[in-house]
């Protein structure tokens, strides 16, 4: 958390940064980019801007409750958002030109208020409430809660390139401070506020920031050199480039996707990873798919899904249009495993992964497929807790293909 307030500057950043997301709906980052991009900001200020912003909207109930401004007020209104996240936080208020003031005396009723109400403390929506007390019960409000804790810093060492051993004591050398995560053999913790960047490190290929939550979805498959692997929703890549590091950069990798931009910016990140075994191609329609018939050792469906596991690090997906949305991600979950898990052989194993904790796009889904499909069987499956580990949620299911 902050120690000092923002600046005026700062200030208007953020409230610029909340209403291009809450009320133009653009994605979050696209917003930090273009709030940033004409700004000479420093490393530091633009972190500050981004922790402010980010605790926001991971508790926007919350705070919209305290200050009284909803979402469509940002705009006129954020100075006295600005002002009430301040207070709340126990710092001095910001100075602003045509800052709306608090009472500090309100606010301090309402934060007495908000204590008996669990679900606005947690700055969660009601659908948000109501969907996760239905799939997760009891389990719910640690859920709840942890997804309103400020990301981590995790990074992936490439052990294509160096053993993550040699990458802490690298970092060490540019100024980042690392710890090892314990569970995850290829994953260190930033525990500084450095540039990462702006290392050699990083342009050396040494490292990818992925969530160590997520790095078990690749170990997950169990590949080894020589194999025939595809990711057939491969996106940016991350975990692409994980499988061609446990891969040793040996045998075939397949990055498949419905959207081109996504491979050739893979296309980059795999050339300054050195994983020259990464092959892209564009999914153009279910022929690709079909053409690819039991081919693989081993493909991973890391499938579209709500990102209700990942709202630590994409919290303005509760403040979009995710409920209307997820029945239509769940009947493209549903098609994707339908189809795709066609590419696996007879021995092979499918790993289908979500960044959701919700059994209904998960454990349900799995379930689903197996009824339908007496040619696979479940190996096992698991779901990563935030609660529990403190990491972004995940789900992976392992699935061997048994018959033809």
């Amino acid at each position: 958390m902050l120690n000092s307030p923002l600046s005026e500057h700062a200030s208007e950043l953020v409230i610029a940064i909340l209403n291009q997301v809450l009320t133009q709906g653009a994605p979050l980052d696209r917003a930090y980019s273009k709030q940033f991009a004409p700004e000479r900001l420093k490393p530091w200020e633009q972190a500050r801007i981004a922790l402010v912003t980010g605790d926001i909207l991971r508790r926007l109930s919350y705070y919209s409750f305290l200050a009284d401004v909803s979402a469509e007020q940002i705009e006129r209104e954020g100075t006295r958002l600005i002002n009430a996240w301040h207070m709340a936080n126990g710092l001095e208020l910001p100075k602003m030109r045509y800052a709306l003031q608090m009472d500090s005396e309100l606010l301090e009723q309402r934060m007495a208020e908000a204590q008996a109400m669990p679900a606005l403390l947690d700055g969660c929506p009601q659908w948000l409430e109501a969907l996760g007390s239905e799939q997760l019960g009891d389990n719910w409000p640690a859920e709840r809660h942890a997804l309103t804790q400020a990301p981590k810093r995790y990074l992936r060492t490439n052990l294509l390139k160096c053993s993550r051993e040699e990458l802490k004591a690298r970092l060490a050398k540019e100024g980042v401070e690392t710890c090892e995560v314990p569970e995850v053999a290829s994953a260190l913790e930033v525990i500084s506020d450095s540039a990462l960047f702006r290392t050699e490190c990083f342009k050396s290929g040494w490292f990818e920031q992925q969530d160590a939550g997520s790095q078990h979805v690749a170990e997950a498959l169990g590949v080894e050199p020589g194999m025939r692997v595809i990711d057939a929703c491969a996106g940016a890549g991350g975990k692409t480039l994980h499988l061609a590091a446990k891969m040793q950069g040996k045998g075939r990798l397949l990055a498949m996707d419905v959207e081109q931009w996504k491979l050739d910016n893979l296309k980059q990140r795999a050339r300054r990873a050195g994983a020259h075994n990464v092959e892209t191609r564009l999914i153009a329609s279910s022929k690709t798919i079909k053409r690819l018939k039991l081919s693989a050792d081993r493909v991973l469906l890391d499938v579209p899904c709500s990102g209700l596991g990942v709202l630590k690090r994409n919290p303005d997906t509760k403040w979009r249009d995710t409920p209307e949305r997820l029945p239509v991600l769940m009947e493209l979950q549903e098609h994707i495993l339908g189809s795709y898990s066609r590419m696996v052989k007879v021995g092979g194993i499918l790993v289908y992964a979500t960044c959701s904790i919700m059994p209904q796009e998960n454990e349900q889904q799995v379930a689903r497929f197996l009824k339908q499909q007496s040619h696979f069987r479940l190996l096992d499956e698991e779901t990563i807790s935030p609660a529990k580990t403190g990491f972004d949620g995940f789900y992976l299911a392992r699935i061997e293909r048994i018959a033809e």
